[in-house]
């Protein structure tokens, strides 16, 4: 585990110098000819990405959208070598859970904004308030770039569990999050487990190697589904996972390359369908691309695919099972993903909560969430870290 822990509190401010260079390379694209024919089935529609560039110079104000960033504290901690950017928001009334709040790939920390005043709010029904800590990944906007292997989801969690506890105080804490953000707080829950009240995350790794001898009916079923949907909609991953620097040059370029790149995913695997402006905000949905044009880690942050794949965390000979308490949140419009059956969480996860989303996708925090909220709240209802509902 490491030590010697700085945190910093800080500002985020662009130089005026690269937000002029990002309206050049806005205003200078070289477009490609549009097919007449083209549908999202196609990738990323040009006829809005054209729309969304023009919007991104002409209509969209990054220093109105910083000031609105900057409402939250901000600070970054250096932890050796490595520095994680994170917001620290105090709960209201009486002994507010300290909660480790955590997002995955294509999102930022603006993913977890919304949810964050909701679960730092004084509650009158019984349920707690939380002390948010949102932590950013390295790789992701004002955390460190790794320039080495290595930098897996177990040292990611060596790197925050320090944090939490020596860095900010916080004896045992509490666990939301989603895609890569919950496979951090997996390790967290496994290697650290003293130090964890519960983990609550949304949705589930389908795969599981060696595939276990005796599923149930509803995960023979699953997997099957899962072999329909795997050799189309994991694509991207294979990409970032296999080779991300024959990439990550493109995406380190061209702010409309990265556009184009980010929002076929907000797309595909959100809850809105075409509406994606409606659905996520066109403002909000720029505020996550800017940050990772600005920062670099639109390029870097897909490198954590490759790290994920080449060490041994995923792929155990027999996958290990988190014992912590756990809540389980399954969204039936994540178009990443698969809907799964609780008993195949329950082969990796101690589930204690199990609750089926309705609406929303593959960014709950930034979809619904009011429903991520009272169910975080729900789950964490006791004061003891033991669980209710």
């Amino acid at each position: 585990m490491e030590t010697g822990i700085v945190i910093k509190p800080m500002r985020i401010y662009i130089p005026e110098e690269d937000i002029v260079d990002l309206h050049y390379r806005l205003r200078h694209t070289r477009w490609v000819s549009p097919m007449e024919d083209a549908t999202w089935e196609d990738g990323t529609s040009g006829e809005y990405l054209r729309d969304l560039a023009a919007y991104w110079l002409s209509g969209y104000n990054w220093r109105e959208r910083e000031a609105r960033l900057n409402k939250f504290d901000h600070y970054q901690a250096t932890i050796g070598d490595s520095q994680l950017h994170f917001i620290h928001a105090k709960g209201e009334g009486p002994d507010p859970i300290p909660l480790l709040l955590m997002q995955g790939w294509p999102g930022s920390f603006v993913q977890l904004l919304p949810l964050i005043p909701l679960l730092t709010a004084a509650r009158t029904d019984g349920t707690p308030s939380f002390d948010v800590v949102a932590m950013s990944m390295p790789g992701y906007p004002f955390s460190s770039i790794p320039r080495k292997h290595g930098m897996n989801f177990k040292r990611i969690a060596d790197l925050i569990v320090p944090l939490m506890t020596e860095g900010l105080g916080y004896e045992r804490f509490a666990c939301r999050g989603s895609d890569q953000g919950a496979l951090v707080q997996q390790q967290i829950g496994l290697h650290y487990p003293e130090r964890v009240i519960g983990l609550h995350r949304s949705g589930i790794t389908p795969f599981m190697s060696p595939m276990p001898a005796d599923l149930s009916e509803a995960e023979v079923a699953y997997q099957q589904k899962v072999a329909a949907w795997a050799p189309t909609e994991t694509l991207y991953a294979r990409i970032q996972a296999l080779r991300p620097e024959t990439l990550t040059p493109a995406l380190a370029d061209s702010p409309v390359g990265l556009a184009s790149w980010f929002i076929e995913k907000f797309q595909r695997w959100g809850d809105g369908g075409e509406q994606i402006d409606q659905h996520f905000g066109r403002d909000e949905l720029l505020d996550n691309i800017s940050l990772h044009w600005f920062t670099g880690a639109g390029a870097a942050a897909i490198r954590s695919y490759k790290e994920a794949v080449s060490g041994t965390v995923l792929n155990p000979e027999k996958p290990p099972r988190v014992a912590v308490p756990s809540a389980i949140m399954m969204p039936l419009h994540d178009g990443v993903t698969v809907p799964a059956p609780r008993e195949w969480a329950e082969r990796t996860y101690n589930v204690q909560r199990w609750t089926i989303m309705e609406q929303g996708g593959h960014f709950p925090e930034w979809e619904v969430p009011g429903v991520i909220a009272a169910d975080v709240r729900q789950f964490f209802g006791d004061r003891n870290g033991t669980i209710t509902g």
